[in-house]
């Protein structure tokens, strides 16, 4: 099937700041003494930050109110929006530059579908600033992957039906995202062996082969 628009999650399937995350999380974490470790740190995959937040807190003794959870998550946040600063045009691979370039001159759309409310942030740093028809993200939605908010929002700023849109994922939740909002998905990496992955991708530029 030819598709009008493809929605593209940010974080794993653009460019990759799962290391700054982990990073920004460990270092708030370590602060107030709670342990965190990769395998905690692959839990938060697609989630929103408050919610990765509270898989966080499960190993803490004490519990923090709702003002308490949002100083930790702002502290988190500037911790990492720090660490996005490094960020550079070398951290987008030319394939998949590339692959967004042949989908562009192929006459599709192109939307991002991040949770992140920093997304526009790491595009600007990745060079990709302006790049994209729409960008729908956390700062525009109310829930998390796998709700489908993300998605719904980006096909109706690509003008779209969820029928017309590809979504290309990396996480399970943003495959449940896409499956539940009625949209046909690409999966890569992990989402790529997940059954509801209507196509999986070795690769980024195996896009240009649906």
């Amino acid at each position: 099937m030819e598709y009008k628009g493809i929605i593209f999650d940010l974080d794993g399937v653009i460019c990759f700041t799962d290391k700054y995350h982990y990073m920004a999380w460990k270092e708030m974490a370590d602060e107030i003494g709670v342990y965190f470790d990769e395998k905690i740190n692959n839990r938060l995959r697609g989630v929103s930050r408050m919610a990765s937040l509270d898989i966080i807190l499960e190993k803490s003794e004490k519990e923090y109110s709702a003002d308490e959870k949002e100083i930790l998550a702002s502290k988190k946040n500037q911790i990492y929006k720090e660490l996005l600063l490094k960020m550079t045009p070398n951290d987008l691979s030319d394939e998949v530059k590339e692959t967004l370039d042949a989908l562009k001159a192929d006459g599709h759309k192109l939307a991002i579908g991040s949770s992140s409310k920093n997304a526009k942030l790491i595009l600007k740093q990745i060079g990709l600033d302006g790049y994209f028809d729409a960008i729908s993200d956390g700062t525009n939605i109310t829930h998390s992957k796998p709700h489908p908010e993300v998605f719904l929002k980006a096909a109706e700023y690509l003008g779209l039906k969820p029928e017309e849109c590809l979504v290309t994922e990396d996480a399970v939740a943003g495959i449940d995202a896409a499956s539940t909002g009625g949209f046909s998905s690409a999966g890569i990496g992990e989402a790529a062996l997940y059954e509801k992955t209507t196509y999986p991708l070795q690769t980024f530029s195996d896009l240009l082969k649906i």
